[in-house]
């Protein structure tokens, strides 16, 4: 009764329940593209390998009506997709229905919801819509809701909705894109990884058209006479080439219009020249940054700056996207001013503190482990040499005279990058040398210390402190440091925290 009596009463009517959306309807018309697409890119190399065997006429017989299913399944599966998919937002969740053959109801309370990422690929961009991405930051697919496609106004408005409530001007553009940043794409190892692909390509597109042993000859005769290691080294310049021009090539799709603007409690990044993101982190889950040096960057002097927030786990099928990403590779005043933009400090804290140096005995541990490292190629090919081509043994003895010298130089520079420190509300840890770490962490974002020591670091006094955090990469580490100077650095960083566990001598 007292229920009835309060509905009853004026201006305690319930509010309206929000409205059930759809997606936009030109989804039907992506999917028929996109059955296009794989039609084309099946159908070519498809009938190429029939027509070998018998004729273009009957290999076209035989491709074009595969293609043209293709393209109305993909048409008629988006159809019904779009008919199935209706999502609202609520005062207290975002709910998704969907579902081909059996219809899936989730939800996601608003107070849980971490990011709302924005992206467009060519196809979308050109209809005028964007694929959202609703997440709490935890790795499974239930922690969130994808939204593909909407109108770009309707994107903005559920980002904005989502993240704020309500419409706000941006406060300030922290970094722009220079064009002069592409200059430290080609020194970063991920040339050397694109230049192997496209030699992987090349081979698959061979085979593809039974081309695969006519390729082979030709490279044959035309380093005839010449000395089989210097036909490797030519064949890796001529990768490595490919993966210079392929790394060039990705930067400027991931990073062409690249913006990082502070809009009201969010950080925001843009950019993209095919497949354009927005990536919103709101200042509220960000415990510190990390300032990141791949060797090659670090030599020129530049590094990018990653975001420490909570709400960043990636899924498999983002894993490239860098969603953590604040500043790609640029000059390292530019990172470290930016890093103090983004923290509203006056001096980056990874730049502001002098850290603690580790002792000798890291040093002699990355010495060992690095000569290891450098000798398993080495014996590998001394022995297969041993049995099978003295050619072998010659490529192992000049690899170990390459590389112990770098191994020994690379286990050095590791050691002089170790360190920690503290300064303000900061704990700065930093190791690396292929890719080295500076990363600062708010000291009350510090859920606990794990302290790891080995049978060989306790023989040295070493051990490895880590600061467990939810943002991040989940743990952030002083490496062998001095067991006793590490537990002072733990016990200062964050008081009362691991007092309960350390048994005094």
């Amino acid at each position: 009764m007292m229920g009835e009596r309060e509905a009853a009463t004026p201006g305690l009517q319930p509010a309206a329940p929000a409205e059930w959306l759809r997606l936009d309807v030109r989804a039907v018309a992506v999917g028929a593209l996109l059955g296009a697409g794989v039609a084309v890119s099946a159908g070519v190399p498809t009938a190429a390998g029939v027509a070998s065997g018998t004729s273009w006429v009957v290999a076209l017989a035989w491709v074009v009506p595969c293609g043209l299913l293709l393209v109305l399944g993909g048409a008629g599966l988006e159809y019904v997709r779009w008919r199935r998919t209706q999502y609202r937002i609520s005062a207290e969740q975002a709910e998704l229905h969907t579902g081909l053959v059996f219809l899936r109801r989730r939800s996601l309370a608003r107070e849980r919801i971490r990011s709302v990422d924005l992206t467009a690929n060519p196809l979308l961009r050109v209809f005028g819509l964007v694929a959202v991405k609703i997440g709490t930051g935890e790795a499974s697919s239930e922690s969130t809701l994808s939204l593909s496609p909407v109108t770009r106004a309707e994107g903005e408005r559920l980002r904005l909705e989502l993240l704020r409530g309500e419409q706000h001007a941006t406060d300030g553009t922290l970094a722009e894109l220079d064009r002069a940043w592409i200059r430290y794409a080609p020194i970063s190892f991920l040339a050397p990884a694109l230049g192997l692909a496209a030699g992987g390509a090349v081979m698959q597109l061979a085979r593809w058209f039974g081309l695969e042993e006519e390729l082979i000859d030709r490279v044959r005769d035309l380093f005839t006479g010449v000395p089989l290691l210097l036909v490797l080294v030519i064949l890796a310049a001529i990768l490595l080439v490919a993966g210079l021009i392929g790394s060039l090539g990705l930067f400027v799709e991931m990073w062409w219009n690249y913006r990082l603007d502070r809009e009201p409690g969010t950080l925001r990044v843009r950019r993209g020249l095919l497949t354009t993101r927005s990536i919103s982190i709101e200042e509220r889950r960000l415990r510190g940054v990390d300032v990141v040096e791949p060797l090659g960057v670090r030599l020129a002097g530049a590094a990018r700056v990653d975001a420490i927030a909570t709400g960043l786990v990636q899924q498999k099928e983002d894993e490239k996207a860098d969603h953590k990403t604040l500043l790609p590779a640029a000059p390292k005043d530019l990172a470290d001013r930016i890093a103090a933009a983004v923290l509203r400090e006056d001096v980056a804290p990874t730049a502001a503190v002098r850290l603690t140096a580790h002792p000798r005995a890291a040093l002699g541990r990355r010495i060992r482990m690095a000569v290891a490292a450098a000798l398993l190629p080495v014996v590998v090919l001394v022995v297969l040499g041993l049995l099978f081509t003295d050619v072998l043994v010659q490529l192992g003895v000049i690899l170990a005279v390459v590389l112990l010298p770098i191994a020994v130089l690379l286990a050095r520079d590791s050691y002089k990058a170790l360190g920690h420190g503290i300064t303000g509300k900061y704990l700065v840890t930093r190791s690396g040398s292929i890719r080295r770490s500076t990363a600062a962490l708010q000291r009350d974002g510090v859920l606990g210390w794990r302290v790891r020591q080995s049978v060989f670091q306790r023989r040295v006094g070493l051990a490895t402190f880590s600061a467990i955090t939810a943002a991040g990469g989940g743990a952030y580490s002083a490496r062998d440091a001095d067991a006793d100077e590490g537990l002072d650095f733990a016990r200062e960083a964050v008081p009362g925290l691991l007092e309960p566990f350390v048994v005094r001598g």
